[in-house]
């Protein structure tokens, strides 16, 4: 069941991604319902496969795949929960891809990482603090991405993006700020949670994981704060959002990665 799960999931999350590849710069756009409609039935698949491949007997199964999964889930369901009112259309096709390969990797990369978080409260808020945060400044990350594109396309002056589906360049970087911003403080919340429930931060099994969000929440500060007083945009809130977010990165998989994916 659960591949079958999978495998309905991966396939309309990457059909969705191709209707929505198409017709950017024309003034009809994609076919945005037909995608809507196969990402709908591919979220519902994607939860119905996670269910099955995290909550199991004893225990539950946070490998770094199940957990890379369920954060672009959580992505994806944000992403189409705000489809409407917010300008994301470019962005969908690469998380519907990105969450089709996640799909993918947590089904069929045979990795486990058993844990009783039902036994421990307060990790359970830090987790869920940890991946609220980091989910919305993925997202940020995207609206970076696809402000630099509508920089580029501006700056190559072209026609056609006068009549594209493209949004105003001001109303992705506000979007951009708004996410940053509430990104950064869930990211203070989910440290100081870490700190109040977890025995040692700073010890050798979340040493790594501690300093790395430390490093990233200083970029996150010094961008929110140097966009306020100095009025940073462009080049340098793109960089440093990306910096940020691979700081995170690292932070939250890179030693799992090597731990149960390489060892």
């Amino acid at each position: 069941m659960n591949t079958m799960f999978a495998m309905i999931a991966a396939g309309l999350y990457f059909l969705a991604a191709f209707v929505l590849m198409g017709r950017f710069v024309h003034k009809e756009g994609p076919n945005q319902r037909l995608a809507t409609i196969m990402a709908i039935i591919a979220v519902l698949a994607h939860v119905g496969f996670l269910s099955g491949a995290i909550m199991i007997a004893p225990g539950q199964n946070m490998s770094i795949t199940n957990v890379l999964s369920l954060v672009s889930w959580l992505i994806t369901v944000s992403m189409l929960l705000s489809a409407s009112v917010l300008p994301n259309t470019i962005l969908l096709p690469v998380v519907y891809g990105f969450a089709g390969l996640t799909v993918l990797a947590a089904r069929f990369i045979p990795v486990s990482y058993i844990m009783h978080i039902e036994l421990e409260p307060g990790l359970v808020i830090h987790i869920t603090l940890s991946l609220v945060a980091y989910g919305l400044l993925v997202i940020a990350f995207l609206y970076a991405i696809q402000m630099s594109y509508i920089t580029h396309k501006l700056k190559q002056k072209g026609a056609s993006l006068l009549h594209s589906s493209l949004p105003p360049l001001m109303l992705v970087e506000g979007i951009l700020f708004k996410l940053l911003l509430a990104g950064t403080l869930f990211l203070v919340v989910s440290l100081i949670s870490g700190f109040v429930f977890l025995e040692n931060m700073f010890s050798s099994l979340y040493a790594h994981k501690t300093i790395l969000s430390l490093a990233a929440l200083a970029v996150y500060v010094v961008l929110l704060i140097g966009q306020r007083i100095r009025g940073w945009r462009g080049k340098q809130v793109i960089a440093m959002t990306i910096l940020g977010v691979l700081l995170l990165s690292l932070a939250y998989f890179g030693s799992r990665f090597v731990r149960e994916i390489l060892l």
